[in-house]
C-alpha cells in the first residue's frame, strides 16, 4: 500500500470516527427503549441540576423522583431542602436518597440522613446509594461494607417506617454485595441495557445518565418503576 494510499485510509477514519462521535453526542440523549417496556417514568436530582422546574416535570409526564439529601456523615445536598419542599408542591411522588461512602459507620450516615429528611406521610421509600467505590480522603475504609450497610437499613427503617431500597452499581455489586441482600428491593444502574443482575429483586431501573426532560437545565438521571402506577403509589401509604 503506498504511503498515500495509507495516508488517505487514515484520515477517511478519522473523519468516520467523528463523525460517528457526534451522532452519538446528538442521539444519545434521546435513546430511551426503557420507555418502551415500562410505563412509569420518574428522575433523580441533586444540586448538579441547579434550580428544577418541578411543574415542568410533572407536565413531561414524570410519575416519580428521588432527591438528594445527604452523603457521608456531614455532607447535606444544598438544593435539597428546595428540592423536596417544591417537588411535593407539584405533586410527585418523591423519596430521598444518600449516597453510602466507606469512610464512616452505617450509623453515622443514617444520623446524618435522618437529621435532614423530614418524616412524611406519603413519601416513597427512601434509598441508600451503593456505589461508592473508595478511597477515603482521610482515614482507612469501613471493614466490612455489607454489614455497616446493613446497620444502615435497620436504622432508617426503625426512623421512618418503611425498608430503604439498595441503588446501586454492577461493579460495587459485584465487589460488596454479592451473597448478601436477598430480600431487599433494589434500584439498579444499567445504561440503556436492562439490569442483567438482582433481576428478581430490582423495582427501578436507572437506564439513563444524561437524558433530557422539561424542567431540568441539562443532563438528567432517567429511570422506569417495574410496575403500574397503582404499585407505585402502594408504595407511598
Amino acid at each position: 500500500m503506498s504511503a498515500r494510499r495509507f495516508a488517505a485510509i487514515a484520515v477517511g477514519t478519522i473523519v468516520l470516527a467523528g463523525a460517528l462521535a457526534a451522532a452519538i453526542a446528538v442521539f444519545y440523549p434521546r435513546m430511551e427503549p426503557a420507555t418502551l417496556a415500562y410505563d412509569v417514568h420518574g428522575v433523580d436530582v441533586s444540586a448538579h441540576q441547579g434550580t428544577v422546574d418541578w411543574q415542568a416535570l410533572k407536565a413531561a409526564g414524570v410519575a416519580f423522583a428521588f432527591i438528594k439529601a445527604t452523603e457521608g456523615g456531614d455532607f447535606v445536598d444544598a438544593e435539597f431542602a428546595s428540592n423536596w419542599r417544591r417537588s411535593g408542591r407539584a405533586g410527585i411522588p418523591r423519596g430521598a436518597y444518600h449516597f453510602l461512602t466507606q469512610c464512616q459507620t452505617g450509623l453515622t450516615q443514617a444520623q446524618n440522613f435522618i437529621a435532614t429528611v423530614p418524616r412524611e406521610a406519603g413519601s416513597l421509600p427512601h434509598v441508600v446509594d451503593a456505589e461508592h467505590m473508595g478511597p477515603c480522603r482521610k482515614g482507612p475504609t469501613i471493614k466490612d461494607i455489607a454489614a455497616e450497610l446493613e446497620v444502615y437499613l435497620d436504622a432508617i427503617e426503625a426512623h421512618y417506617g418503611k425498608r430503604p431500597i439498595i441503588y446501586t452499581t454492577e461493579e460495587f455489586h459485584d465487589a460488596y454485595l454479592t451473597g448478601h441482600f436477598p430480600d431487599e428491593r433494589f434500584w439498579i444502574r444499567s445504561l440503556i441495557v436492562q439490569p442483567g443482575f438482582r433481576t428478581d429483586q430490582w423495582i427501578i431501573w436507572q437506564y439513563h445518565n444524561k437524558g433530557v426532560r422539561d424542567g431540568v437545565n441539562g443532563p438528567v438521571d432517567l429511570n422506569v418503576f417495574r410496575g403500574t402506577q397503582a404499585e407505585l403509589d402502594a408504595l407511598a401509604q
